[in-house]
């Protein structure tokens, strides 16, 4: 993503974290959290590697073509997956803002219109804007702190904690608003 490098490194550094935790979460004895979490890890991770400053690292010209054809993988999947419930909704409009993005970095420098501002169509990067921005607001409503303790008594494990599952959440759209803006 454009910008300085600063907040490049603490935008991977988030994206990074919430990935690695919600590859974490694919261990977890709930099965609903297992399928949610592979896709969260792979939005976490996407994430991660394109917010690594352009001023540290230029990936080769292949890898926004590729980040576009996995994130439409994904962007697939999570339509098929919208059958079962609403929830995956939030899971394909984050892949297709990733196929996006993805798609809008992979053209070169010139070809974007000068009514575009630089990069990107001010609509669809508007629409994407309004989306997250509302979605960061009310999963920051939502989060409040759930209790450490399954019904049973027994300790929750660490992939099992809906309130970090929700702050992972909150994190990567956050993250999306901040790389949208600077797109």
């Amino acid at each position: 993503m454009h910008g300085p490098a600063s907040p490049g490194w603490l935008l991977f550094t988030l994206c990074a974290a919430s990935g690695a935790y919600c590859l974490l979460r694919t261990r977890s004895a709930v099965e609903e959290q297992r399928r949610a979490a592979g896709g969260e890890a792979l939005m976490g991770f996407g994430m991660a590697a394109m917010a690594v400053p352009a001023a540290v690292f230029t990936p080769p010209a292949w890898t926004w073509p590729a980040y576009a054809v996995v994130f439409t993988g994904a962007a697939l999947r999570a339509l098929w997956a919208a059958r079962t419930g609403p929830h995956h909704l939030h899971h394909l409009v984050g892949t297709l803002a990733m196929v996006y993005m993805a798609v809008v970095m992979a053209a070169p420098p010139g070809a974007h219109h000068p009514a575009h501002g630089g990069s990107g169509l001010p609509l669809v990067t508007g629409a994407l804007l309004l989306y997250f921005t509302g979605y960061v607001l009310v999963s920051g409503v939502r989060l409040v702190p759930v209790g450490p303790v399954a019904p049973g008594g027994a300790a929750v494990g660490w992939g099992d904690r809906p309130e970090l599952a929700r702050a992972c959440r909150l994190s990567m759209g956050i993250a999306m608003v901040a790389m949208l803006l600077t797109l």
